[in-house]
C-alpha cells in the first residue's frame, strides 16, 4: 500500500505563492549612513554612531527659536526653559501616556514641549502631544477607537508561513490616515519653524540599528511623498517582528534604489530623548544659542517592577515570558540612561509609570476594559496634578 501523502490543493499553493513578498534589494552594510530618503535628505538620524547631523539640526532650531523669540518681542541672547517630554512604548498600556497627557491639560500646568520624541505606542500619542491640547480630543478618539480588530488583521495559518508576519497591520495604517492628515502635517511644519522637534524612533531590522526620524523636517519639507512616509513611520514604531508585518521603506544612495525594513522601534529601545553628550556638543558650535534649564519629563506605559505570570511548559509561552522579561529590564536601564543624562546636562527629571496600586488585569490584548481603566487611572491621577518621581528609583 502505498503511504497516504497530503497534497496541497492548487488554490492553496497558488495562496502561498502570492504571500511570498518580493523587495528591493537592502542596503549594503557599508552605505547605510549613505542611505536618504528622496526629496527629505534630512529626514532621519543615526544616533548610535556619529552625532554630528542631529547636532547641526537642534543647532538651527535652537536658532530658530530665537528667530521666533525676537519676532514676538522677547529676549533670545539665552534660550528659556525646554520643556521635553519622552513617550516610551508599551502596546495597549499606552493608554496610561494618553491619560497622563489630557489630564495634564485638565490640571493646568501642561507645558508648551521643545522636544516630544514617541516609540512604538509612544509614537502614535506624540505628534498630538506635540501639536498641544487642542489636539487632545484626537488623542481621546484613537484611544477609546483602538481594539484588536482595530490595529492588526490575523492571516490563517497557512498565509502565515509564507508571508513576513502572523499579522498585517492595515488597520492601524487605516487608524493613522484617519488622524494623520494633510493639515495634521502642516501644523507640525508651523511648531517646526520655531524650532521645536519631534522624532519617532523604529529599528532597521537589515542593519539591526535603531533609527531616529526628525518628523518635524519630513513635515515640513513639502516633499510628495511626506505624508506617506509621516504615516509609514508610525505604523513601523508599532509593528512588532514576526508578529506584524514590517514596513517597507525606499531609499535612495547615489541614484540607486534600494528598500530598508523597519519595525517596533521597541526592539532596541523602550524610550529616549537625546544621546549623552549632546549638550556638549551644542556649546562648542560656533554661534549657537545657550540654554540653561531644561526639564525632561519621561512617561513610561509600563510598571517598573518585574511583574509575576505563570508560564505554561509551552515552546511559545516560553519564549514569549522570556522576551517580555529582556523589554522590561531594557525599559529599566533605558530610565536609567536618561536620568544620567539629565544629572550630566543639570536638568530637572521628572518621570511617570503605572504603579502597584494598579492591579487590573487585561482578558487579551488590547482589552477595551482594561485600557479604559488604566486610562482613567492615569487621567485621575495627572489632572489632579501628577506626582512625578524624581528618580527612576522613587
Amino acid at each position: 500500500m502505498k503511504p497516504f501523502l497530503l497534497r496541497p490543493s492548487a488554490s492553496t499553493l497558488n495562496m502561498l505563492r502570492q504571500a511570498c513578498l518580493q523587495r528591493r534589494d537592502a542596503v549594503p552594510p557599508t552605505l547605510t549612513e549613505k542611505a536618504l530618503i528622496p526629496g527629505i535628505p534630512d529626514a532621519r538620524y543615526w544616533l548610535d554612531q556619529d552625532l554630528t547631523p542631529f547636532i547641526r539640526d537642534v543647532s538651527q532650531a535652537n536658532l530658530r527659536e530665537a528667530e521666533a523669540l525676537a519676532s514676538a518681542g522677547l529676549p533670545n541672547d539665552t534660550l528659556p526653559l525646554a520643556n521635553m517630554l519622552a513617550v516610551s512604548g508599551g502596546g495597549d498600556a499606552g493608554t496610561f501616556a494618553a491619560g497622563v497627557i489630557t489630564g495634564w491639560t485638565v490640571h493646568g500646568t501642561r507645558p508648551v514641549f521643545k522636544i516630544v520624541t514617541g516609540i512604538s505606542a509612544g509614537a502614535l500619542v506624540a505628534p498630538f502631544a506635540y501639536l498641544g491640547p487642542e489636539y487632545d480630543g484626537f488623542i481621546l478618539r484613537i484611544c477609546h477607537a483602538i481594539g484588536p480588530k482595530d490595529v492588526f488583521r490575523s492571516r490563517n495559518v497557512l498565509t502565515r508561513l509564507a508571508s513576513d508576519g502572523i499579522a498585517d497591520s492595515k488597520p492601524l495604517s487605516r487608524l493613522i490616515a484617519k488622524y494623520v492628515t494633510a493639515e495634521t502635517l502642516a501644523a507640525i511644519a508651523l511648531e517646526y519653524a520655531k524650532g521645536r522637534l519631534l522624532m519617532i524612533g523604529t529599528t532597521d531590522l537589515d542593519s539591526a540599528r535603531p533609527v531616529t526620524w526628525n518628523m518635524g523636517a519630513i513635515a515640513a519639507s513639502e516633499a510628495p511623498g511626506a505624508l506617506h512616509l509621516f504615516r509609514n513611520i508610525m505604523v513601523a514604531s508599532m509593528s512588532i517582528p514576526g508578529a506584524v508585518s514590517p514596513v517597507m521603506i525606499d531609499v535612495d544612495v547615489d541614484g540607486q534604489q534600494f528598500q530598508e525594513m523597519h519595525v517596533d522601534g521597541g526592539v532596541l529601545t523602550q524610550v529616549f530623548l537625546y544621546p549623552p553628550g549632546t549638550v556638549m556638543a551644542l556649546n562648542r558650535v560656533t554661534g549657537a544659542r545657550l540654554r540653561d534649564e531644561r526639564h525632561f519629563y519621561v512617561i513610561r506605559n509600563g510598571k517598573l517592577e518585574p511583574q509575576w505570570s505563570g508560564t505554561k511548559r509551552r515552546t511559545l509561552s516560553i519564549g514569549g515570558r522570556a522576551i517580555s522579561a529582556l523589554i522590561q529590564t531594557q525599559g529599566i536601564s533605558d530610565l536609567d540612561r536618561i536620568y544620567r543624562i539629565a544629572q550630566q546636562d543639570g536638568a530637572d527629571f521628572n518621570l511617570a509609570y503605572i504603579g502597584a496600586d494598579f492591579d487590573i488585569s487585561r482578558n487579551h490584548k488590547f482589552d477595551g476594559e482594561y485600557m479604559k481603566r488604566l486610562f482613567d487611572y492615569a487621567f485621575q491621577l495627572s489632572a489632579k496634578g501628577y506626582p512625578w518621581h524624581k528618580s527612576p528609583n522613587t
